[in-house]
């Protein structure tokens, strides 16, 4: 089981660390030391954010990616993958394992979600990051105060009106649809 919550650390961890960038401007640290005296002074920058969800949005099964900020201070990604074989095209991602290495160099990586069943359907998973003013861990550098990784699956049931916040690609059971073509007096 411990190794277990590695890896779902390690996979929150990519989706997450942009996560953190995006609010506060930051880059990893070997991509600030990576950077060129031109870039510096020419004060370019990358926009982490558009690169993590477009390369989360590229792998096959994702089927939607959301951000958000929450009012204690968490910065969470919610991408939605068809079943478990998409989400590990993303756990074997370049961007993903350039990520798990850059913020987690000595981590033990062993198999990922091995507990999850080949046949779970749709997943959601849930990657929330604290960030703070230093690191908090021996296991890594980033500066935060908490991470965590969920996964979630559909339950039958819920209603909406005019849209959902879970992509239309996730198939939801007796799920009710209150939007109508015409408006109401």
């Amino acid at each position: 089981m411990r190794h277990y919550r590695w890896l779902a650390v390690a996979l929150a961890l990519s989706v997450v660390a942009y996560a953190q960038q995006i609010s506060f401007g930051q880059e990893p640290k070997a991509a600030q030391e990576t950077k060129n005296e031109d870039d510096r002074s020419a004060g370019k920058k990358k926009a982490p954010s558009s690169d993590l969800a477009r390369a989360l949005k590229a792998v096959p099964g994702c089927l939607g990616v959301e951000t958000a900020r929450t009012s204690g201070g968490k910065n969470v990604i919610f991408a939605w993958f068809e079943n478990k074989q998409a989400v590990m095209k993303w756990y074997y991602s370049d961007v993903h394992q350039d990520l798990m290495h850059q913020w987690f160099p000595d981590a033990d990586y062993k198999k990922p979600l091995k507990d999850v069943p080949k046949d779970s359907g749709p997943l959601l998973v849930i990657a929330s990051i604290t960030p703070a003013k230093e690191s908090k861990f021996k296991a890594t550098t980033m500066p935060i105060s908490q991470i965590a990784i969920e996964f979630y699956q559909p339950v039958p049931g819920g209603t909406f009106l005019g849209g959902r916040f879970t992509p239309a690609g996730v198939k939801v059971p007796n799920m009710r649809d209150y939007t109508s073509g015409d408006k109401q007096p």
